[in-house]
């Protein structure tokens, strides 16, 4: 594991009326910077990733949980789960790092978990994202509708727990759509949120070797699926 020094910052952004925040931490020259969907419910204090941003940030990544709705946004269900307000967020989020002194040139990385998978995914189908890798645990990427899912360029992982039952056929059905290189990762004796012990190591231990292979070279139009 490395040991560095973190720039913390906690920024701010207006957008659709509203302001969304989220804590940037940076290690001196980062491979990459991944920016964090969370899913519905979840924030950006959420302790499943603050646990795998902080494995990222040990293997050299910079990271930025942000909460992609406002408080009262996300007292609302149908509000979770609106996907295109959660992928305008996202890509003003990326629009943000990309004009940020900081991050304007490093690689950039989405992981998403649950309804944040499919942002995600639908912001990493625009041709200007320029998004280098993406994860998702544990997602929904099914709704991030089958156009957008064949025009992801992305290298990308899903990582779905073996007893999240239901959620496993969604996975398999949003995967064999993508056309980007792609691998799809079962993690045994897993539930949905990855909470028995040692699973949620497994999610960041594949999610930190994704994004250290693919931050530092060009993704291929491959499958890699065991």
């Amino acid at each position: 594991m490395m040991s560095q020094t973190m720039h913390n910052e906690l920024i701010q952004l207006d957008t659709d009326s509203v302001r969304i925040e989220g804590m940037l931490e940076m290690p001196h020259d980062p491979i990459g910077i991944i920016l964090f969907a969370h899913g519905s419910g979840s924030s950006r204090f959420s302790p499943r990733n603050n646990y795998v941003a902080a494995r990222l940030r040990n293997a050299g990544m910079g990271t930025l949980l942000i909460d992609l709705l406002s408080a009262r946004e996300d007292q609302d269900y149908q509000t979770r789960f609106d996907i295109s307000l959660l992928t305008r967020r996202l890509a003003a989020t990326i629009d943000w790092l990309r004009g940020y002194n900081a991050t304007a040139d490093v690689a950039l990385g989405l992981f998403g978990a649950s309804t944040g998978a499919a942002a995600a995914l639908q912001a990493a189908a625009a041709p200007a994202a320029q998004v280098a890798a993406i994860v998702s645990r544990g997602g929904r990427p099914d709704l991030a509708g089958e156009p957008a899912l064949k025009q992801v360029r992305a290298p990308t992982l899903f990582i779905v727990g073996g007893l999240d039952h239901g959620v496993i056929e969604l996975n398999q059905a949003a995967y064999a759509v993508l056309r980007c290189e792609k691998r799809f990762d079962i993690v045994p004796g897993a539930t949905h949120l990855f909470e028995e012990p040692g699973k949620l190591e497994a999610v960041a231990m594949l999610a930190t070797e994704w994004f250290a292979r693919h931050l530092t070279q060009p993704g291929e139009m491959a499958s890699t699926n065991p």
